[in-house]
């Protein structure tokens, strides 16, 4: 059955029918797995360039676990905990049900993945997942967002779900240039890791 249209000025949500229209249904989805696919081979590649242990992955907001497709078949040996918030992906997909603006888990992880989740978040939401991503990452951190410059000249906004918080680029940079190193593509390193990177691998700003 095909995903309802989500009406005009409609929130969010992240149930079966959201995951079947932006990530399943080739029709109205921006890519399927294996593109995906290409995303995780270069952040696993990176984190290996770099030395970096990969042993546990956390994946926020994993929606349709593709991250976790990924590893399962590529890297068996990783361990992987996903999150979500409505209980019947949860139970399809395999994932934890956990709001990141409230939960913060004891335990730590070589990566932590939040992709295209905290656009959705109010400020003070956004903020606070942050600071619960970053309490929870070891080492590196894969993060997506869309800004306020990709919905005007990047995305196509007839396959994405615009329905965010167009905030700017630097609004993300500050907050996650507080605990992190910006390495490239979306990826960061924790500041406070043992890894060492060389002048031009990573933005002065940083």
């Amino acid at each position: 059955m095909a995903a309802r249209k989500p009406a005009e000025g409609e929130p969010p949500r992240f149930d079966h029918a959201y995951y079947q229209r932006f990530y399943v249904d080739p029709s109205t989805r921006i890519y399927g797995a294996e593109h995906h696919g290409r995303l995780v081979t270069a952040v696993t590649a990176l984190i290996d360039w770099f030395g970096g242990d990969l042993d546990d992955v956390l994946d926020i907001g994993a929606g349709v676990g593709r991250w976790r497709a990924w590893f399962e078949k590529h890297r068996p040996d990783v361990e992987v905990v996903s999150t979500e918030l409505d209980p019947e992906v949860c139970k399809r997909y395999g994932h934890l049900q956990k709001d990141i603006t409230k939960w913060r888990g004891r335990r730590k992880f070589d990566l932590v993945v939040c992709q295209g989740v905290v656009p959705y978040l109010g400020d003070a939401d956004a903020e606070k997942a942050i600071e619960n991503l970053a309490a929870m990452s070891r080492g590196f951190f894969y993060f997506e967002a869309i800004t306020k410059h990709d919905l005007e000249e990047v995305c196509d906004t007839s396959k994405t779900d615009t329905r965010v918080h167009p905030r700017t680029g630097d609004w993300y940079r500050k907050r996650l240039f507080k605990h992190w190193r910006e390495v490239g593509a979306g990826l960061y390193y924790r500041k406070d890791g043992p890894l060492e990177f060389f002048e031009l691998e990573v933005p002065k700003s940083s």
